[in-house]
């Protein structure tokens, strides 16, 4: 009765903080479950967001950045128990391949973007939650985004097959950097792709025999020993080199919007795949352990997230299938979870990130690739050609579009056609005509070819 009392008179706002909420009927059983969890996805979440960071073209430890302040602010505005927050392959790329254009060759310029970025989709959600846009999500299809993840997932691939084999790379789409490989193939290093191989199995074999383990760390970890142990860098191996130590360091976005042509756009290309990704692994979560999930206040936590990365001078961040399914795995009960990943992540910060200089750069591709390999559904793309021909062209254009446009501007065009052809179908909708089954007072729609 008590608890009926406090919540009929709590503030309206609090409803808008879901912390307030489950934290006061937080049970003490939970806190181990929290704290395996926590630990465990912050051992996943080194290796990957050191991977992603440079896949986007910033310093190593923004990846970590992204993880340890996305997670926090999180915890405190989602809805989801099991969500886990962090840079993604697909953000880390689109970033890569616009924000590139923009800084003209600035480094410096480069990280004030990216954050800016993050930035500008937390201004973005706040945008979408007070017009509860969360509905406007479900027009794009699942064939358009099972061919846009392809497509995701090839343009990525092709991006980490230079610091598989120890070439330069280079290239602006899938069929230049491809074209380029081909001509690099004979520079390729025997020691790096001995490594690349070698973590790549590991990866695979690891994921098999321990799912939901940090894998990943388990690799770096090992590659970090061999490294000194057989001087790996004297050989030519290139290494992540040093990371810098220390927490990062809060401050708002040195550019503002005016400062930066086509940044709004970018944003929005973000916002779209990040909202569109951590809904479907929040929502398949929230099924999975019965529980309600607000789509529209995952605006507001996808919002906190971005502004506590740009914050702490970190890029987009977003919810991740592969890495809550880390955190669900590993018993995750509450966002408390994501509270003692950041505090874990913190603690290495400070006091671990000499470890990490001799770590090799192909060992981290390896992590992207195999990472990504999720994203390459093409059963499904077969099985779509057999069941729709409208579908199955829809995912290829979307598929093609991200090959050779890039990723933001095949987000874009990928919703743009699922909307058209949401249109296309009420357009036409089916008319039925009715007829007598022979033999019985049944009705029926008639076959195509009887009609008139």
């Amino acid at each position: 009765m008590q608890h009926l009392t406090n919540a009929r008179f709590a503030p309206a706002w609090l409803r808008y903080v879901p912390i307030a909420q489950w934290l006061p009927r937080y049970r003490a059983l939970w806190l181990g479950h929290d704290l395996v969890a926590g630990i465990t996805l912050a051992a996943y979440a080194i290796p990957v967001s050191l991977a992603y960071a440079g896949l986007a073209g910033l310093p190593l430890q923004v990846g970590i950045y992204g993880y340890l302040l996305g997670g926090l602010a999180y915890a405190i505005f989602g809805t989801s128990r099991q969500l886990a927050i962090g840079p993604t392959s697909a953000i880390s790329l689109m970033l890569a391949a616009t924000v590139a254009e923009m800084a003209a060759g600035d480094s410096q310029r480069y990280g004030e973007i990216a954050s800016l970025t993050a930035f500008t989709v937390a201004g973005l959600c706040l945008i979408a939650w007070a017009l509860r846009l969360s509905a406007l999500v479900r027009l794009i299809s699942n064939s358009i985004l099972v061919g846009f993840k392809a497509g995701a997932g090839l343009a990525i691939a092709i991006t980490q097959v230079p610091n598989l084999l120890g070439v330069a790379g280079g290239g602006h789409n899938f069929f230049e950097r491809a074209a380029l490989l081909l001509t690099q193939l004979a520079d390729t290093q025997g020691v790096v792709l001995a490594i690349s191989v070698a973590a790549i199995l590991l990866l695979l074999l690891g994921d098999r025999l321990l799912p939901g383990k940090p894998v990943a760390l388990g690799v770096v970890v090992l590659s970090i020993l061999a490294a000194h142990l057989l001087a790996l860098p004297s050989l030519g191996v290139p290494t992540t080199g040093t990371i810098p130590a220390g927490l990062p360091s809060l401050a708002a976005p040195a550019l503002r919007l005016r400062d930066v042509e086509g940044i709004v756009p970018l944003a929005g290309g973000c916002l779209l795949l990040a909202y569109i990704e951590s809904i479907s692994a929040a929502r398949a979560f929230a099924a999975k352990h019965g529980y309600t999930l607000d789509p529209r206040q995952e605006f507001l936590g996808l919002g906190a997230a971005n502004l506590a990365a740009a914050a702490g001078h970190g890029y987009a961040v977003a919810g991740g299938l592969s890495q809550s399914a880390v955190n669900d795995k590993a018993g995750a009960r509450t966002p408390l979870a994501l509270i003692i990943a950041s505090i874990t992540l913190a603690f290495c910060l400070v006091f671990l990130t000499e470890l990490l200089q001799s770590l090799p750069r192909a060992v981290l591709a390896a992590v992207v690739l195999t990472a990504v390999m999720g994203l390459l559904d093409f059963p499904t793309l077969v099985r779509m050609r057999q069941i729709s021909q409208l579908d199955f062209y829809a995912a290829m254009i979307a598929l093609a579009a991200v090959l050779l446009l890039g990723i933001l501007q095949g987000i874009l065009l990928a919703a743009l056609v699922s909307i058209l052809m949401l249109l296309i179908s009420a357009s036409r909708p089916h008319v039925a005509f009715l007829g007598r089954v022979p033999g019985t007072r049944l009705t029926s729609d008639l076959a195509p070819a009887s009609r008139k």
